[in-house]
This record gives structure tokens, sequence and C-alpha cells, in this order.
């Protein structure tokens, strides 16, 4: 899922809605977590919100969208929140009766962009002491509705997010089925937060390791290690990168199972190398740890989010999954009574934060890429530098915010720079793509435009490859853009240990209805060099192939082979695949 703040959403021009929900009285008074003590305890400001944006998959009238909705804030009762000053100057969390309200156009204003017009009503409604402090907007357009849905970071974390889009949803289809939209509740935040109350005092060993990461921070939370400017609120600045796309993640995967350690671990080997190289210190940083710690948690709205320190010292394996280890262990305790002899937590400006979240392995689900979603951050003045990392099912995310300051602009970004590229290189050299054959070592890589002409050989050199390499180079060249355009395609070379490219296949993954909706991994093009048929090399590559349809959820496997190709014929078979089907081709 994108990674994106409201100045950089992708929004359609249309008509500007939002619901406003009918309020009644405050109720009881609820526990107040230590995040939240802290977040609303700055007080009332525009940007202290965080949202998701979607499009929904068919039409659909807005007084459906309303009436689901209404059965979101039902279920979740976080949503019926407010918090209000208390006598003491610190902020009281009371529950709140809403009921249904109607909807409200918001207009756009000749030459405003439509995403300032949409900040505009979240940074109005969705701040902490805003009663509630959540909204529900949609871009009425002919081609549908685009809905985004924000709420203040108090009452939501981007889990929480996702669990709301994924009521919402379900909601409009039991609507649209005449069944009861959102039976049954969920627990509150607020429990959450009565049970981490009633929790023992973190041991001994906790506060020592605590008291030692702020006194080597100089007695305040982890900062960035490079000069930001002047330590005061400045513009953000907004980086927004893509890492890994499905390939170079599973390859860097490959390679944190080989490590023996885990993907979050080995990125943060490259951080770490990152940081000892431009600042000649180790990784230090404020690291978010979920407290979903029990599955009754997982279907609920709130801000489930402890804070840990993250402190790398080795650009290596273990010692990167030692760190996350402890990183997460320090974050098991809550930290009110960790933090007192400090008066909560130290901030100083430059606080440096990285939060690492894997959509896989959640158990909460939307379809992204279906319905196009993005989550979205307010748009904030900032001092210190925060770092998002999103893995999916597409890749990997960063999203960076720092002060848009000169310093910061060359720190931050020369960081980033490296960082990236540092991480490409290792998905690179993954042991995924090594293939062992009788004794030799090869390297099977993505193949680059400059790979285009050794491809081109390799296909004209067998007996059949004349006719087909007649148009010239320029034909393969136009072809490889096509293939590369298509990311269904990975069209792969294989290289000997003296980088000589020695085969090549292209692999697609077709989505269909047919066999119950399953997925299949098309090969097509293998070839292999003269001198290195025969040894194991091909056979390597279709279990390669194999575990590549595999990773992106495919049933079958097929292939196709010219009538006159014996050869490859006995080869396919010997591997196990059957002539069950007649293919049936002509020229265009």
């Amino acid at each position: 899922m994108r990674l994106t703040n409201v100045s950089h959403l992708r929004l359609p021009f249309g008509r500007l809605w939002g619901y406003d929900v009918s309020v009644g009285a405050l109720g009881r008074q609820l526990p107040v977590s230590f995040d939240q003590r802290l977040h609303v305890g700055a007080g009332e400001r525009p940007g202290s919100w965080m949202g998701l944006s979607f499009q929904l998959p068919t039409p659909t009238p807005r007084e459906a969208l309303a009436k689901a909705w209404l059965a979101v804030i039902a279920r979740h009762g976080t949503l019926r929140s407010a918090f209000v000053p208390g006598k003491d100057g610190g902020p009281q969390l009371h529950d709140l009766s809403l009921g249904p309200g109607g909807w409200v156009e918001h207009q756009v204003a000749p030459g405003q962009a439509v995403n300032e017009a949409v900040r505009r009503v979240l940074d109005a409604a969705c701040s902490p002491y805003q009663q509630p402090a959540h909204r529900l907007c949609v871009l009425e357009t002919a081609a549908g509705l685009t809905v985004v849905i924000a709420a203040d970071h108090s009452h939501v974390d981007m889990w929480s997010m996702l669990v709301i889009a994924r009521d919402l949803l379900a909601a409009l289809n039991e609507e649209a089925a005449g069944r009861e939209l959102l039976p049954g509740s969920v627990p509150t935040f607020a429990e959450h937060t009565q049970a981490l109350l009633e929790w023992e005092p973190a041991p001994e060993r906790v506060h020592q390791r605590w008291e030692a990461i702020l006194r080597d921070s100089g007695g305040v939370m982890p900062q960035f290690p490079l000069p930001l400017g002047a330590p005061e609120l400045q513009p953000e600045r907004v980086e927004v990168r893509d890492v890994f796309d499905v390939d170079d993640a599973a390859d860097f995967a490959a390679q944190a199972r080989s490590d023996g350690v885990s993907t979050l671990a080995l990125a943060v080997v490259a951080m770490t190398a990152v940081t000892r190289e431009l600042a000649g210190t180790p990784l230090r940083a404020v690291f978010p740890v979920h407290s979903r710690f029990d599955h009754n948690w997982h279907d609920s709205v709130g801000w489930f989010i402890t804070n840990s320190v993250l402190e790398s010292a080795l650009a290596e394996p273990a010692a990167a999954a030692a760190a996350v280890k402890e990183a997460v262990q320090l974050g098991s305790w809550p930290l009110a009574d960790v933090l007192a002899p400090w008066g909560g937590m130290p901030v100083a400006p430059g606080m440096f934060a990285i939060s690492w979240l894997d959509l896989r392995r959640l158990p909460v689900r939307i379809d992204s890429v279906g319905l196009d979603a993005s989550y979205v951050s307010a748009a904030i003045a900032t001092d210190g530098v925060m770092l998002w990392f999103i893995l999916d099912e597409t890749g990997l995310h960063l999203r960076c915010r720092y002060p848009d300051t000169v310093e910061a602009r060359a720190n931050v970004g020369g960081w980033l720079d490296l960082l990236v590229a540092r991480l490409q290189a290792d998905a690179r050299s993954s042991v995924r793509g090594l293939l062992r054959v009788a004794g030799r070592r090869f390297r099977l890589d993505r193949a680059t435009r400059e790979d285009v002409g050794a491809i081109a050989a390799l296909v004209s050199e067998d007996e059949f490859g004349a006719d087909h390499t007649s148009a010239g180079l320029g034909a393969y060249q136009a072809a490889f853009s096509a293939v590369a355009r298509e990311h269904s395609n990975y069209l792969g070379v294989v290289r000997d240990s003296d980088d000589r490219i020695v085969a090549t296949m292209q692999l697609t993954i077709i989505p269909g209805l047919s066999q119950g909706g399953s997925s299949r991994l098309q090969i097509d093009g293998l070839r292999v060099a003269a001198p290195d048929r025969s040894q194991g090399l091909g056979s390597a590559m279709l279990e390669w192939a194999h575990d590549f349809g595999r990773a992106r959820g495919a049933q079958m496997v097929q292939v196709s082979a010219d009538n006159a190709r014996e050869r490859a014929r006995d080869f396919y078979t010997r591997l196990g695949y059957a002539t069950t089907h007649v293919g049936l081709k002509r020229r265009l």
C-alpha cells in the first residue's frame, strides 16, 4: 500500500462531501494511555491526524455509505469517545454519544487543489479536542466515490485504519445483501489502556537499560545523527520512495532467511551500515512497537502503539536481530513509570523515529491494489525525522518526513539515498538468485536493456531461431520495453561466474476465472547456451520459476514447445509436465 502525504495524495476532481454525525452528551470518564496523554496534552492543533483513502469498487449512494459509517462507529467504542481539557490542564477522555447526521458539501474554491480542500476539512475536524475527532469524506465523480477517512492520531494507528476500511466495506456489502451490517462489538482501546494500568511495573533491568540508552542520547530520545539546521519547527519535506518491487522484496526476504533473521533485521543492518558510514555512530532511533499483545485486540480501533528505542551498533545480521528483539522487549512494558524520572518522554528537536509495518503479516486485510488505497499523513511543521516502512504484496515502500532546511535536505536526503542504494544492492546480491549446478555457480537476475543483445543471440542460437530474429535488434529492444512495462512479466537472464549471460527465460503471471479463479505461471523462451546445456541448468531455472509462481499465488504452471522440438518436450516431460491440453496458434 502506498504511503503518502495529503499534499501529494492523488485525488480526482469532484464534489467534496463530509458526513456530520449528530453529537450528544459526554458520558463516563475513560482511562487515558501514556501516548494519548503526550499527544493530546500538546494541545489543539491542525495536522495531528492520520488517514486512509480508497476508491469504492462499485457505484454507491452516499446514503448507503453514511449508514455503513454509522455501523462502523457503533462497532468501535474508540470512535465514540472524545477528549476534553481536565481541571489539572491534562486531557480527560469520555464516552461520547453519536447518532445519524447529514452530508455537508465543502466547496473546492476556484484555483484550489482538491488536496488542499481535503486537508482543510480534516485539519478542522480531526484535531485532539474535537467531538468527535474523526471524519468521513467522499469525492463524488462520474467514475464513482473516492473515500477519505481520517482521525486524530490519539484514537487510531495504521493497523486501525485498515480495520476501519475493512469494516466499512463489509458493512456496505452486508447492506447490499440485506443483512445486519456489523453484528456484535469489539473490545475498546480504553479496556486495553486499563489492562496496561493494571500490569506489574517493569523490572529493574528494563529501567537500567532505558537509563543507559537515554544517557547515550544526551538525556533525550534518540536524535538524527546528522545536522538538520536550526532546532525549531520548520515546514516539512516529505519523500516517498519505492525501495523494492515484488521481485526485489522476495530476493531480500530470501537473503534474510538464509541469514536466519527477519526482513526487518536485515533492513536494520543496512541502516546501521549507512549511519556508521555517514555519521560514525551506531543506529539509534525511537522505534514504535504495537501493543496488540493478544488476538482479542486485533479487530479493535485505537492507538495500540508504545515507543521503544532501537540501538544497533554492528552492521551484521545476528547483531541487528538482537537489537530488534531488545527493542520489542523494551516496548512490551508500560512506559509511564519507566520514564517517570525524566518527567515523561524526554523529547528534543531532531528526534529520529523509524516505523516498520509488514502488512502481509497482519490479520487484517483489504484489497489495497484494487481499491487504489493509500495511507495518508497530515501536513505539519516538524523539527525531527520520521521514517515509515511499509512492506506489502507489491514490495517495500518508505516515506520520510524531515525539516525542509538546506542541512536536512543534504543530510537526510543523502542518508536516504545511500540506504535505498544499499538495500537494493543487498536484494540484487541475494542468495535467491544463486543457482548451483554441477559444481558451478550461476546468478539469475531480472534482465536490463543492456542484456537484450545477449538474449537475442541466445534465441537465434538454436535451429529454430533464424526465423524469429530476422527483424533485427530494434524489434527486440521494442519488445523489451513492452515486457518491462507489464509488472506481470519477469524477463530473467542467467550469468555465469565470468558474468556472461548463458541462459534466459520469460515468466508471466496470468490471472483468470477458469480453474476456480486460479492464476497460472506461463514460462516462455527458456534458452540455455549450447556449451552449458545438459548439465542441469535448465532444470534449476524451472525450479526457480516454480518458486516465483508460488510466491505470486499461481496454482498451475504451463509451457509451450514447438512440435518440432522433441528434445524440449522430453525435457519438460521428465520434470513432470504433462500434455493435458492442445494448444492452437495462428499468425495475426
